[in-house]
């Protein structure tokens, strides 16, 4: 079957072990894409296993577009079983890594077993190597990607586990390129588990297709078509920030953990203030529509932005000032921590705050509460040890009824949409195979367009 490199890379920590299978057409056929192959090797080999232990497996994959000249082919999936919900776990990725490990030739990476001292693997084609990163470990991500460049050149793709990941925070994600982020349920914690600090990925080689010059074709018109409708100069704008007044003007923007829709305080922070902070664009390989932005943070560093990030760290915790979010962000970047389920934990310990259920005093909006309790969190300690296992966690240890909004579903703390107000989403969210996750259950735009008020109606 053309568009795949037809390999699958295997490397044992524990026994220092490298190997390279076949993968049968039968199985690129059957469980298409990266996600397929990613779901059948977990349901096959690791169904029994603790999350954080050795027989868990982390796997890399890629489809038979990823690397292509086409429109949004530059990601691939990180996966396995979560330490967050217990069940199956996964976040896509857009990064050079994901076209290294295709043109490296290889489909699919599984990283088994466990390092007895902190490492990182380098894949560059047919060569590949477990080195010792004693010096690495510790560093946040932004360090460990400068430090690795440095290594190994700047071309190449690189994945990470941040600090989280190495204490074990279960919503720790794998980052690369600072500020490209995967895996919400604890792909980094999987990570540091196995002592694993980062993939290195360089590859030359091609992939073959079965007509070039017509995927070529495909590509530029693709291309030619996502710049010629009329939203693109807005998107360019704004990119995904656009939703955030929309999200507002529907009522299902999260506000003060969840419970409006509405946000005093949006106009402050909303895609026109970032156009008018806007200081560059990033986006993923293979991709012409560049969904981060970036602006200067409060501290006056270059932070990425995105609508999830900006919803959960601003209204949902009552802050308003966007360079102070984008701190936030770029702090939980450098950790290596899902900024939807930070989000999700700060805001649910200022309302069990405002409820009484603790002793600490913690208002709506307090940024430097947000930083001190992010980095808590990120080392897993003091409070950082309640919320390290997500908001359910915390929720189930404080008690008195705080499981009532504990913003969750399977475990996984929910993204940035307030379903009160839409209850098609609502429904959506409950039955995502990973938890309440936006990239595979987004009805919203089209119940909203639809008229989400029309469900009692005749």
């Amino acid at each position: 079957m053309n568009g795949y490199a037809g390999k699958m890379l295997r490397v044992n920590l524990s026994e220092g072990k490298i190997s390279k299978e076949e993968i049968s057409p039968s199985l690129k056929r059957d469980f298409l894409g990266g996600r397929g192959l990613a779901i059948k090797l977990l349901w096959d080999e690791v169904r029994n296993a603790d999350p954080l232990s050795e027989r868990n497996k982390i796997i890399f994959a890629t489809g038979p577009l990823t690397g292509q000249a086409i429109p949004n082919s530059g990601k691939m999936v990180v996966a396995s079983k979560s330490p967050l919900t217990g069940g199956y776990g996964d976040g896509n990725i857009g990064t050079m890594a994901a076209v290294h490990l295709k043109r490296a030739g290889y489909d699919v990476l599984v990283v088994e077993g466990k390092s007895a001292k902190p490492c990182y693997l380098l894949i560059e084609d047919e060569k590949v190597g477990i080195l010792e990163a004693p010096e690495l470990w510790g560093k946040n991500t932004f360090e460990t990607q400068d430090l690795l460049e440095q290594k190994h050149g700047k071309n190449s793709g690189i994945l990470i586990a941040g600090p989280a990941g190495e204490n074990l925070v279960r919503f720790a994600t794998v980052m690369s390129q600072k500020g490209r982020s995967g895996g919400r349920p604890g792909m980094g914690a999987v990570m540091g588990s196995k002592k694993l600090k980062a993939v290195v990925l360089k590859g030359t080689g091609k992939v073959e297709n079965f007509d070039d010059a017509k995927l070529q074709e495909l590509g530029k018109k693709g291309y030619a078509e996502i710049k010629s409708k009329e939203s693109y100069d807005f998107w360019m704008r704004q990119g995904t920030m656009q939703a955030f007044e929309w999200a507002n003007e529907n009522a299902c923007l999260p506000t003060y953990n969840y419970r409006e829709g509405v946000f005093e305080l949006a106009k402050e922070m909303d895609g026109y203030v970032l156009e008018k902070l806007h200081s560059g664009r990033k986006g993923c390989p293979l991709c012409n529509m560049q969904c981060g932005h970036i602006i200067n943070d409060s501290s006056g560093q270059k932070a990425e932005l995105d609508y999830e990030n900006v919803a959960m760290l601003g209204p949902n915790i009552g802050l308003g000032n966007l360079p102070q979010v984008a701190l936030l962000n770029r702090m939980a970047d450098e950790w290596g921590l899902d900024t939807i389920s930070l989000g999700s934990c700060i805001g649910f310990l200022m309302e069990a705050s405002e409820k009484g259920l603790i002793s600490e005093k913690v208002k709506w909006g307090d940024f430097e509460a947000a930083q001190k309790l992010t980095i808590e969190i990120g080392k897993g300690e003091g409070r950082g040890k309640l919320f390290a296992h997500g908001v359910k966690g915390a929720a189930e240890t404080i008690g008195k009824g705080s499981q009532k909004w504990a913003m969750q579903v399977k475990g996984l703390e929910v993204s940035a949409y307030n379903c009160q107000a839409c209850p098609g989403m609502a429904l959506a969210f409950g039955t995502c195979s990973i938890g309440a996750h936006h990239k595979e259950a987004w009805i919203i735009a089209w119940e909203i367009a639809n008229d989400r008020f029309s469900y009692d109606k005749p």
